[in-house]
């Protein structure tokens, strides 16, 4: 499934670095064939342990991990939703995402210069936010309008429609985005086509200095950012842009090597790609043989045909069952063959809900 997060923040406060640091730690694009790399997008493997411990266990010809896109996410500035800056251009690429990154800038350095004189992460925000809430405010006004033209009709959608739409809409002029508005599955389908901008969750990046990139939990600015996110259920994942620039230009054993010196046990990008993971409610079953071991993205409480069907349709329409065995259970028993031998290899059906880490092979029929 491809996933998607979008980078937003106004200029000069490291959006620009994050992303570039992206892009040099980027997957290689040929383990992807079906991702469209664009100049503003940036493809990153999702960490994950279990993938790597995996593959010394079995030891196939290759290894495949998830992954991840960021896109950038140009020309929000002050008027963005007006025409300012890049204007509508940024709405085109934001409404494609899955989830939101705003980038906030933490940190103090007289060399570079805020685009509004001062740093104050809670006023960038605030910033950004009305931005996209006058740009989900406009669609939602054309569409309120359309939905009343169509109530004549007498059909019930409409109507339903109509009152989804004025409670969306009266939440967006009173500041607050299109997610903090309470909808059952049936009205986020009425209007699930509008692709708000506000509805989708948001993550911050709190950028900080490179001299804090180790404890930025002292640093003011960043406990306001966590204050705030708190107060919207939103998660914050320090990072300093800086660094992340310099670790993707290093491999393996430097890497490790650099971030021990500055005492960081894991990089920023992989706290930020795991943190967007999520919170999009997603999560990784795995497939393993000689050939490859590799790492799949299902939503939480995926059944097990649709599972199937992430590597081939083929898989989902002629699902039969399911042979499973748990990561744990996998790893203690040291291959498949100890894991039969112990009972441990379940037949699961159309009904099973996937569970993370699951090892998993299925058999079809089409």
């Amino acid at each position: 499934m491809g996933l998607k997060a979008g980078i937003v923040g106004l200029p000069n406060v490291g959006k620009s670095t994050l992303f570039n640091a992206i892009t040099q730690a980027g997957a290689e694009s040929a383990n992807y064939p079906f991702c469209t790399i664009d100049p503003n997008v940036g493809v990153v493997e999702v960490p994950d342990e279990r993938l790597d411990k995996l593959t010394e266990l079995v030891k196939p010809q290759r290894k495949v991990p998830t992954a991840f896109e960021f896109v950038d996410i140009a020309g929000l500035v002050a008027g963005a939703s007006k025409g300012e800056g890049l204007g509508n251009k940024f709405l085109a690429h934001i409404r494609e995402v899955d989830a939101i990154v705003h980038v906030v800038r933490c940190f103090q350095d007289e060399n570079i210069t805020h685009v509004s004189g001062k740093v104050d992460p809670l006023s960038d925000i605030a910033t950004i936010n009305l931005e996209l809430i006058l740009a989900d405010l406009e669609t939602v006004e054309r569409r309120l309008e359309r939905a009343r033209k169509n109530t004549k009709s007498g059909e019930k959608k409409y109507i339903q429609e109509v009152q989804v739409l004025e409670r969306i809409r009266e939440a967006l002029y009173n500041d607050q985005p299109a997610r903090s508005v309470e909808l059952d599955d049936d009205e986020k389908l009425l209007v699930r086509d509008l692709h708000l901008i506000t509805s989708k969750p948001v993550l911050y990046a709190a950028n900080v200095s490179e001299s804090e990139a180790a404890n930025a939990d002292g640093n003011p600015l960043v406990q306001a950012v966590r204050a705030y996110a708190e107060s919207e259920g939103a998660e914050v994942v320090p990072i300093s842009a800086k660094v992340e620039a310099e670790i993707a230009e290093l491999d393996g054993e430097d890497k490790a090597l650099f971030l021990e010196e500055l005492g960081i046990k894991e990089s920023g990008l992989d706290r930020l790609i795991k943190a967007a993971y999520k919170l999009l409610g997603l999560q990784t079953y795995f497939t393993a043989g000689e050939q490859e071991v590799r790492a799949w993205t299902i939503r939480k409480g995926t059944k097990a045909p649709q599972a199937a069907g992430v590597i081939h349709s083929d898989f989902e329409r002629g699902f039969i069952r399911a042979e499973v065995v748990s990561y744990e259970d996998f790893v203690a028993a040291g291959s498949m063959n100890a894991v039969r031998e112990r009972g441990q290899l379940r037949l699961e059906g159309k009904d099973y809900v996937v569970q993370d880490g699951d090892i998993m092979h299925f058999r079809f029929n089409v």
